[in-house]
């Protein structure tokens, strides 16, 4: 995939329409392989091998699969903050315990989203996790990620700089989702690493 450069947001709506459209092709078959295959890949990764409290998140639809990731870290006894989304656009979080205690909630006329049942735990317990996994569409050579147009993690990302927090930054996609160039403005920041079904691949 190729892309203009320029920053504007038209060419992001551009790539967030083809890289949704590709994904709404795959079949729930190719969902879940991905996921066992992604999963296998981010447990290897030393920064989640070694970390005790990881802000991830429940993919929906056809969103690379992370229940498969999520279940195995609590396995080996790591701390998973996940988010609930506020009327704001901003994140709280709560702890992940079992499947059975996430919560279907719809956010207005948006896609429904699991989100953990329990305490709800502040905006900043994100400043507190060692490593923090990103939904995202697309990243590019520079580490720069496309999200999907809410916010909501521009925000993550500007509380941990505030907080001078410095966890690793993990966006997890489908191999097609790594692309020459995504359009980026001024607040965008980079990730540090981008895991896929195949690989993992650093930028910093």
């Amino acid at each position: 995939m190729s892309h203009g450069t320029r920053g504007s947001e038209p060419d992001k709506r551009t790539l967030r329409r083809e890289i949704l459209a590709v994904r709404s092709r795959l079949t729930a078959d190719d969902v879940r392989e991905s996921e066992a295959a992604l999963a296998g890949q981010a447990l290897a990764l030393p920064e989640l091998a070694t970390a005790c409290t990881v802000a991830a998140y429940v993919s929906v639809g056809s969103e690379p699969g992370t229940r498969a990731l999520l279940d195995a870290l609590r396995a080996r006894g790591v701390r998973v903050l996940l988010p609930v989304l506020l009327p704001d656009n901003d994140l709280d979080w709560g702890e992940y315990g079992t499947r059975d205690a996430l919560a279907r909630v719809r956010h207005g006329g948006r896609m429904a989203l699991y989100e953990p049942a329990g305490e709800r735990l502040g905006p900043e317990a994100v400043t507190g996790a060692d490593a923090v996994l990103l939904p995202g569409l697309a990243v590019d050579a520079r580490g720069m990620r496309l999200g999907r147009g809410g916010g909501s993690y521009d925000r993550v990302l500007a509380r941990l700089e505030r907080a001078r927090a410095r966890p690793a930054l993990v966006v997890l996609l489908y191999d097609t989702e790594v692309v020459e160039r995504v359009p980026a403005e001024p607040h965008d920041r980079p990730v540090h690493a981008v895991v896929t079904p195949s690989g993992i691949r650093r930028f910093r």
